[in-house]
């Protein structure tokens, strides 16, 4: 099962690399005593802004039917 490691470095299927700061949960969706959990990365480029997102999304495949040209099989992968 593929995780997110604090500290490494990730592309973005569409080319731009960031950094993971911290896994991070929501504690406004802990409905069932389990919040949902969360990526917090920082973009290695222009204002290095930091940014959040849903830690099943951060893992997911690219969707191939929206973009077909692209050939990396995830949304972020370890670089």
């Amino acid at each position: 099962m593929r995780e997110v490691e604090i500290g490494k470095r990730y592309r973005h299927f569409k080319g731009k690399t960031y950094k993971v700061l911290h896994i991070a949960y929501d504690s406004e969706t802990n409905n069932d005593d389990e919040p949902r959990k969360l990526v917090v990365y920082q973009a290695e480029y222009g204002d290095n802004i930091i940014w959040v997102r849903d830690y099943d999304m951060f893992l997911s495949k690219v969707d191939k039917e929206k973009y077909p040209e692209v050939e990396q099989v995830y949304r972020f992968e370890r670089i």
